[in-house]
């Protein structure tokens, strides 16, 4: 379970900025907790911010420090990092990125991070909490590795470690159990586009191939209302005719060429169809990518990686939730996450959105909900409403607040500035 995530001088974020899903003491929305041993954690958080306040960069640094753990050890020597520091101050702009998360294995708690420009890691520590108290378990500088006691499956593997290799996946590629736990739980926290959507749709395949998770996701189609209760999944081979007819021409080739003779899963929709007089007369199957509509389709393929996450008890992030849905669907799919029914290993989602109806109607607590905007120095600020005081005093944002009507009126910030179209179009005749 992840308990924190910090990241610094990293694209838009200049210092370091931390969303943490440890859950406050505010009684609001139980469902949406969970414990893990001493601690009380979110089963969600949710991000609202203008465009370019920083939501989707907080998300790929999410992504991007996952990736740096998953694929250090198959880097060369020469390899470089897909690492930009915040450009706009000299005092960043040749230092190193900073990227943090505290997490929980089997109820211990963890903190691991690193430092890191394009060419190197230039620091890196892993903590543990034991007995309210944490140890150092390692800690990297420019000057060298220091590995303690409490981290014996670490010790002698210092001159191994590149100065563009983690030492923790060093470590794990000599079967150290701590390291390999640890990369196990990077694994399990997975990153993806509300927008570009369709290249999760195998994951949604695999998991109808399977009685079990097939059930589930019948179920979550039917409560959505998406206009069909059933679905055919099979497998042919390919044939040009499977494609959408709004493929570009200079791609088609290609995609054929790749295809050919490969088996291909193919989904129908299964529609009711009635007389004139209403009577239902037989069924009627849709051809999901081509009669279905894009919300539709979405839903479909991100119901795949959304449902491994639950099953599996991992932590799932997504950018641009919202897009191309109606808001109760939206809402719909968050609420997966504080359900105890269908939450039962208690997974965490983090997402991006615009859709602020969630605010009125989507049972998220304050700490919660997340805003981002950037300061006149064009860096990106993080802040959760829970520290949000009410207007001249020192207390906390009521619950029975309209949420919604505020931050649209700007009482949180996290708003675009928009000018006055109407003198615009005025002083231009």
């Amino acid at each position: 379970m992840l308990i924190e995530f910090t990241v610094g001088n990293f694209l838009s974020f200049r210092d370091n900025k931390t969303l943490t899903l440890e859950a406050t003491n505010i009684t609001e929305y139980k469902d949406s907790t969970f414990k893990s041993g001493q601690f009380k954690l979110l089963k969600s958080a949710v991000l609202y911010g203008a465009n370019s306040s920083g939501k989707s960069n907080f998300i790929k640094a999410m992504s991007i420090m996952k990736k740096i753990v998953m694929t250090s050890a198959e880097k060369s020597s020469a390899s470089k990092f897909d690492i930009i520091p915040f450009l706009l101050n000299t005092s960043t702009e040749n230092n190193p990125s900073f990227f943090e998360v505290v997490f929980l294995i089997q109820n211990t708690r963890f903190r691991y991070g690193f430092e890191i420009d394009k060419e190197s890691i230039r620091g890196e520590w892993l903590f543990k909490l034991e007995n309210k108290e944490e140890i150092p378990l390692f800690i990297r500088e420019e000057e060298g590795i220091g590995v303690t006691d409490d981290f014996q499956e670490g010790s002698r593997l210092e001159s191994k470690t590149r100065e563009n290799a983690l030492f923790l996946s060093v470590v794990d590629q000599f079967n150290g159990e701590i390291a390999g736990n640890i990369i196990q739980w990077f694994n399990n926290w997975g990153t993806i586009s509300g927008l570009s959507h369709e290249n999760y749709r195998g994951v949604t395949f695999s998991l109808l191939d399977n009685k079990k998770s097939k059930a589930r996701l019948l179920d979550f189609f039917k409560d959505l209302d998406l206009g069909f209760d059933q679905i055919k999944f099979r497998k042919e081979k390919f044939q040009k005719s499977f494609l959408p007819s709004d493929i570009p021409s200079e791609l088609l080739e290609d995609i054929i060429t790749d295809l050919q003779g490969k088996t291909v899963a193919r989904i129908d929709t299964i529609h009711k169809k009635f007389d004139e007089k209403g009577n239902q007369v037989g069924f009627e199957d849709f051809d999901l990518r081509e009669q279905e509509s894009s919300g539709t389709n979405k839903v479909f393929d991100i119901s795949g990686p959304i449902f491994d996450t639950l099953l599996d008890g991992g932590i799932l992030v997504i950018d641009e939730l919202d897009a191309k849905l109606h808001p109760l669907m939206t809402a719909a799919i968050t609420n997966l996450f504080n359900s105890p029914e269908y939450n039962t290993k208690n997974a965490q989602l983090i997402f991006a959105t615009h859709d602020t109806n969630l605010l009125s109607y989507g049972r998220f607590r304050r700490d919660q909900i997340y805003f981002l905007e950037k300061d006149k120095y064009e860096a990106s600020d993080l802040y959760s409403l829970i520290e949000y005081k009410e207007e001249g005093t020192n207390s906390k944002i009521r619950k029975d607040r309209s949420f919604e009507k505020d931050y649209i009126n700007g009482r949180y910030g996290a708003i675009p500035f928009i000018g006055n179209f109407e003198e615009l179009l005025i002083d231009g005749k």
